[in-house]
């Protein structure tokens, strides 16, 4: 019995000096194979990608990021939401339906918090396309008749909306998932190690160039003009997440002696005056960060708490002014993710 034991080893050695040998070939190839990087200007903003590839993905990249483009770009005249928004009926994308069924999940999950027909109210306040007189209460009253998620719905064939004046906007959402659309490309190469940046939105797989989990800075929020911004709350280690930041202090205006944010409540038409400064969000897709982050700017400090509560694949980091003074907040879950 003993014989027949050492035979079955005997056998099995070279099988595990083989498995021993490839694992040290694979992990010397990974080690070898350089990291790639690309940079530009896409969605009125800048990118960067870093990956670890043989070969430059550069041109495939920017098509997919024109695909997002061509999709729910405003200012796009020929794009799908542009035709949509003009009261035409294009053969949607899927890219389109996507962000579009994404967005009004949300919509409903936040209760309105998050809402792709605000884009009026958004531009009446003086963002977007800029505008010089500040709406009053009348001006308000008239534009809300034509905000509201449930006022458009997807009917198996085209976008209808109930009254042909509500436009779509979904720039708090299509950064992110623009993101996402690079990150998959990068997944159907078997690429498992890389970063993904559109504007401070991002997605990682794997580990950096420098054999450690990727590393992304949340801006320290501040009025101060003088700053450039680069100075950092806090580092988070993000692995295979997706981040994404909302912050009022990244867009507002002084009007008299009043602040006026870029974050608009579309369940009352004005801007928010909650006391969130920053919401960084962390879940599996970009898309769903991004669109999140902006509805904690808009739903405030306890009401992020409760979506996240019921959301368990969501994790916050928010920085929030508790009577003029800085506080940070953040799941319980993002503790072991702290770097700094």
């Amino acid at each position: 019995m003993t014989t027949n034991r050492n035979k079955r080893l005997l056998w099995q050695i070279p099988f595990l000096v083989l498995l021993i040998v490839g694992t040290v070939l694979i992990i010397r190839q990974q080690h070898a194979m350089p990291y790639q990087k690309c940079a530009g200007t896409v969605f009125g903003t800048t990118y960067h990608i870093t990956y670890q590839y043989d070969d430059d993905l550069q041109p495939e990249i920017e098509a997919k990021m024109q695909e997002v483009d061509n999709s729910l770009s405003m200012f796009n005249k020929e794009s799908t939401i542009s035709l949509v928004n003009n009261n035409q009926h294009p053969k949607l994308t899927r890219m389109f339906l996507e962000v579009f069924q994404q967005a009004q999940q949300i919509s409903e999950d936040t209760n309105g918090a998050f809402d792709i027909t605000v884009g009026p109210l958004v531009n009446a306040w003086g963002f977007g396309f800029k505008n010089e007189q500040l709406p009053d209460k009348h001006a308000v009253d008239s534009l809300m008749a034509i905000i509201g998620y449930q006022k458009v719905r997807y009917d198996g064939k085209h976008i209808i909306k109930s009254d042909p004046r509500i436009t779509l906007d979904c720039s708090a959402i299509a950064k992110g998932y623009g993101v996402d659309i690079v990150a998959r490309l990068l997944d159907e190469k078997g690429i498992s190690n890389y970063m993904v940046e559109i504007g401070g939105e991002v997605v990682t797989r794997g580990i950096s160039e420098k054999r450690v989990p990727w590393k992304i800075g949340v801006t320290k929020p501040t009025d101060d003009p003088l700053l450039e911004g680069n100075e950092l709350q806090t580092v988070l280690n993000v692995t295979d997440k997706a981040m994404a930041t909302s912050g009022n202090y990244r867009n507002f205006y002084y009007k008299g002696k009043r602040k006026y944010a870029h974050t608009i409540d579309p369940k009352t038409g004005y801007p928010v005056q909650h006391n969130i400064l920053s919401a960084t969000v962390l879940t599996n897709t970009c898309m769903r960060a991004d669109a999140y982050a902006t509805s904690f700017m808009v739903m405030g400090f306890e009401g992020a708490k409760k979506v996240l509560e019921r959301n368990p694949d969501l994790m916050a980091y928010l920085i929030y002014d508790d009577k003029g003074e800085t506080k940070v907040w953040y799941s319980p879950s993002l503790q072991d993710k702290i770097a700094k």
